[in-house]
Formats: structure tokens, C-alpha cells, sequence
């Protein structure tokens, strides 16, 4: 036994039977809720290593769910959906879900993604102290919270994730594509415009709070995190 716990959230119940005989096979303990509300129990109580949570769901949606947990946990989420539209992708993203799966999908592709995203989460949260400070700035990975301008603003998980991506390395400029593939941390295939999304909502936490630093658009190429005096 690996020791690791999954929720599974899938109001299918072969679905979930399937998910559950390969993950025992692996050496999870699974869990499972077929609704968005007892989700949201079995969270609380089980507290796991990682979710799999389906969209369509009765009583609360997938969407809703992700915000729930979100709200008091940075566990990696994996969401399922039939749906392969870009916009259900971005939505997920923004969400602050690790990666997306669409049905059908081929369960040992899932696993394989399963311990590919437990891998970043657990080689992110053994990471010496992430805190980086600037004029007016503090972006604190460990305790998640973005200061500007000595006041707390709440931030949602990847935008803080990009933020400090950006801000490890001022000046350089990374394209949409680099940064899906290195802040995400998986190939994403649809629509790159979960990225341009991203730094907008920074932006309007940022503007004009210092002189000093500024997150730039490079045009044709992608953005950076341009110190001034560098």
C-alpha cells in the first residue's frame, strides 16, 4: 500500500466501481461520493491525497465543488467530464483543478496522471521556504498569500502559482505555451487563452502599486515579470 488516499466524486456507479478496482490495484485508498454534497463531507472527513471529481453532478456541480474545496485546501483535483470544449477546460483551470480528463478515458492514462500530479504536489510542498519580496510585494507560497501594498489579497491558487513562476525569474519572458505547460504542469491542448485570463485578473491586483516592478506583456512572445532596476 502506497498510503495515499482518493476521493472519487462520480455519480456513475461503474465509473466509480472501474476507478476504484484500479486504484486498490495501485495502492490507493479510495473513497467515494455520489453527489456534490456528501463531496464535501467526505472531504472534510477523509481529508485526501487527491480528488477525482466529475462535473455533472446532482445536488452541488463539479464547478461548486472545486470552489468548496479550494476554499480550505490546495489537494491536487483532478476533474472528469464528458464535455471537450475549451470553455469547461478553462473554467476547471481558473477553478484551480491540476489537470482535466475527458470521458472515455483510458484508466491507465488516468493513473498515469494521478502520480504525475502527486509528484508536482508533493515536490511543491517539501520545497525549501518560496517567499519572495519586493517594493510593496510579497508573494508567500507557503502560507498561499499575496501582500500588496501591506495588505492581504485573496488570490486563488494558480494565479499565485503563475505569479510566483514569473516572479522567480524577473525579466525573462516566457510564452503562454512555457508557462501552461511549466505552471499546469501537463500538455494542454485546447485553448491558450486560460494564461491571458490569469494575468489579466493579477494585473488588477498589481496596477500601479510600484514603480519598481510591473508584469509585462511581450508582444507576439508572451509576459514576464520586469524588474526596473535589473
Amino acid at each position: 500500500m502506497n498510503g495515499k488516499k482518493i476521493l472519487v466524486v462520480e455519480d456513475d456507479a461503474n465509473i466509480t466501481q472501474l476507478l476504484r478496482l484500479y486504484l486498490e490495484k495501485e495502492g490507493f485508498t479510495v473513497y467515494t461520493a455520489e453527489n456534490g454534497g456528501k463531496a464535501i463531507t467526505e472531504f472534510e472527513r477523509v481529508r485526501p491525497d487527491l480528488v477525482l471529481l466529475d462535473i455533472m453532478l446532482p445536488v452541488m456541480d463539479g464547478w461548486a465543488v472545486c470552489r468548496e474545496i479550494r476554499g480550505m485546501s490546495n489537494v491536487p483535483i483532478i476533474m472528469l467530464t464528458a464535455k471537450d470544449e475549451s470553455y469547461d477546460k478553462i473554467a476547471g483551470l481558473e477553478m484551480g483543478a491540476d489537470d482535466y480528463v475527458v470521458k472515455p478515458f483510458d484508466v491507465k492514462e488516468l493513473i498515469a496522471r494521478i502520480h504525475a500530479v502527486m509528484r508536482r504536489y508533493q515536490a511543491d510542498t517539501h520545497q525549501a521556504a518560496r517567499r519572495l519580496v519586493f517594493d510593496k510585494l510579497v508573494i508567500d507560497m507557503d502560507a498561499f498569500e499575496l501582500i500588496v501594498d501591506g495588505k492581504k489579497v485573496d488570490t486563488p491558487p494558480k494565479e499565485m502559482e503563475l505569479l510566483y513562476h514569473l516572479a522567480s525569474t524577473p525579466n525573462r519572458v516566457y510564452t503562454r505555451n512555457q508557462l501552461l505547460d511549466e505552471v499546469w504542469g501537463f500538455d494542454y491542448f485546447g485553448d491558450s487563452r486560460t494564461v491571458d485570463v490569469h494575468i489579466k485578473r493579477l494585473r488588477e491586483k498589481l496596477e500601479n502599486v510600484s514603480d519598481k516592478w510591473s508584469l509585462k506583456t511581450v508582444w507576439g512572445v508572451g509576459y514576464k515579470f520586469e524588474l526596473k532596476d535589473a
